[in-house]
């Protein structure tokens, strides 16, 4: 049911941004708002609720990517910057920009946690120490693919141009990581 209600919130979120009440949600639900309230005292329970679940769910793929013994240094990189969470819908800037007005500490985690990639940074190092990275500032590089990764948040340009937000990662990685210029030329 709490996996049903968090479905539900998003689902709200995307119609009415964050202005929707717990009325809304437990009709959205067909279910009374006592039950509702049996599962989550608050809208800010659930959000909370949705955060842990998609940090929780980014940490652990990020988690078996790097312990991988079968990938490469590189496919190590290239996968992490590419994980999605299930709920990566929610992560937009209108929603973001929504939750920093209204719920300015989970907005804060949220921000936090877009931002730093301590394991792609330490990636990143290890494949400097073996030669595999052009030794580089690291804090640049990271800058870099973060705010090239976090430019999936821009849900409108994606859908204007018909790019999912796993393709957009994976051009966004081909380019960081080969380049745009032609090998043979």
């Amino acid at each position: 049911m709490k996996a049903r209600i968090m479905k539900a919130f998003l689902e709200e979120i995307h119609e009415k941004s964050m202005k929707f009440t717990m009325d809304d949600l437990a009709k959205r639900l067909g279910i009374s708002k006592r039950t509702l309230y049996e599962h989550f005292s608050s809208k800010t329970e659930i959000l909370d609720a949705i955060i842990d679940s998609t940090l929780q769910e980014f940490d652990e793929k990020t988690a078996a990517i790097v312990q991988n013994p079968h990938l490469t240094l590189i496919e190590k990189i290239k996968c992490a910057i590419t994980v999605v969470p299930k709920y990566n819908d929610f992560y937009n800037w209108k929603i973001l920009e929504q939750m920093k007005k209204s719920h300015p500490a989970q907005w804060q985690r949220v921000h936090t946690a877009i931002n730093e990639w301590d394991a792609l940074r330490e990636l990143i190092e290890e494949g400097i120490r073996q030669g595999e990275i052009v030794d580089q500032n690291v804090p640049l590089l990271m800058k870099l693919i973060i705010d090239a990764t976090n430019s999936t948040l821009d849900r409108q340009f994606f859908f204007e141009n018909r790019i999912t937000v796993s393709e957009a990662l994976d051009a966004i990685v081909d380019v960081l990581l080969n380049g745009i210029i032609r090998k043979n030329v």
